[in-house]
């Protein structure tokens, strides 16, 4: 990876067609200074520049960051069983990555000595950082006894998700003893940095499994266009604005009223491979992929009413549509902040597509979120005649990095 730099004006004609809410982008992603088309200088948003995000802060980037195009999300298993490893590896991890959100290479980079392998693996050597953030979690097994000597610090919400109607989990795609979440603009960069964690990492974690994402489900800038799923649907409309600081406190952030005080300022995050199936739902009248969501399609509107931000009129939609049994109103109030990414991984071997929905949902207490809500949809939802949940995992998020001197899990481990 290159310093970052200023765009190009050819680079500003390219994204002054792009369609993006620029206003919108610029207060979740922060502005950097560029050319305009007129040569004067002007403010660029972010989101559009390739710039950076902060890496350092009370809370880990990538949660409330505005959401990028592009993710690679990797879980872990932890292959080492001496502790003062596992603290080696997440002060190396945490020293890295601060390099590769900033656009940096890792080390001394992709050059070096000809007799040993370079530090970085090079193939973002000149890439902007494009809002790479980078954000770590720690699963159920890290705390098992007998390990790492972390029985006692297990948070009480850090629990085993039930299993739910429906559920078919393929155990080689779920579960996991640390998740890194890598999102960026450019897909290159995020699976760049999980390669060298990856890499970094060799003898002490191995991969368990990881998913590729594209096209965004869900925003955390609502003045943006709200994406669109594999279903055609508008995803995420009442998602938690990142700006909304009072809501992201009662539904996102762990407290340090919530026990575990390692975890303050931290999260949980529940990570779910939905595939879809995509044949059937093409073959669906319109009218009955609307009822099942209990919105339009075109406009994204709430049965009832117009527009896709009017408040819904629950007891106006179908009963078993989705938007009705997802609602906090349907769920004592519950709510999430999802991240989401569609994903496609070729074929079924039957000539169908594999493809679906990567969910993730950051949450203050997966007891009174996820879980209420998910029981809710899988005895209920439509939906559910269209999607098979088949990867499942928990984690608990630590707080952000607070300095140089900081890292992953420090309060945690030391």
């Amino acid at each position: 990876m290159s310093d970052v730099k200023a765009p190009s004006r050819r680079a500003l004609l390219g994204w002054g067609g792009a369609g993006l809410a620029l206003g919108a982008a610029a207060a979740g992603g922060g502005a950097v200074a560029a050319l305009g088309n007129d040569g004067t200088e002007q403010t660029v948003p972010a989101a559009l520049s390739g710039a950076a995000v902060p890496f350092y802060g009370a809370h880990q980037a990538g949660i409330a960051t505005a959401v990028q195009d592009r993710l690679h999300f990797a879980a872990f298993d932890v292959t080492t069983e001496d502790r003062e490893e596992l603290v080696a590896l997440l002060k190396e991890w945490t020293r890295a990555a601060a390099r590769m959100t900033a656009g940096q290479t890792v080390g001394e980079g992709a050059f070096g000595l000809a007799e040993a392998p370079p530090d970085d693996t090079g193939e973002a050597l000149d890439l902007k950082p494009s809002r790479l953030t980078l954000t770590v979690g720690f699963g159920p097994g890290l705390f098992a006894s007998g390990r790492f000597g972390l029985e006692e610090k297990r948070p009480q919400a850090l629990v085993e998700l039930p299993k739910f109607p429906g559920d078919n989990l393929d155990p080689a795609r779920s579960g996991g003893d640390l998740c890194v979440q890598a999102c960026a603009d450019d897909p290159q960069v995020a699976v760049h940095a999980i390669r060298n964690l990856a890499r970094i990492g060799f003898g002490k974690v191995a991969i368990r499994w990881s998913q590729l994402g594209f096209g965004k489900t869900s925003s955390t800038t609502p003045d943006e266009q709200t994406p669109r799923n594999l279903f055609g649907f508008k995803d995420g409309t009442r998602n938690i604005a990142a700006t909304d600081a009072d809501e992201l406190a009662r539904h996102v952030w762990v407290s340090g009223k919530d026990g575990a005080g390692w975890l303050t300022g931290g999260s949980y995050l529940v990570a779910r491979r939905i595939a879809m199936r995509i044949e059937t739902w093409d073959r669906t009248p319109l009218k009955e992929q609307e009822d099942i969501f209990g919105r339009t399609k075109g406009e994204g509107a709430p049965y009832g009413r117009k527009k896709e931000r009017d408040e819904p009129h629950l007891k106006a939609m179908p009963e078993g549509s989705h938007v009705r049994l997802a609602h906090p109103d349907a769920n004592g109030g519950a709510r999430m902040l999802r991240r989401g990414y569609s994903y496609t991984d070729g074929t079924d071997g039957l000539g169908r597509l594999d493809a679906g929905l990567f969910f993730l949902a950051y949450q203050r207490d997966v007891r009174d979120a996820f879980i209420p809500v998910q029981r809710n949809l899988a005895r209920h939802d439509q939906l559910n005649e269209y999607i098979q949940h088949v990867g499942s995992a928990i984690f608990a998020i630590p707080p952000g990095v607070r300095d140089k001197d900081d890292w992953w899990g420090r309060a945690l481990l030391t």
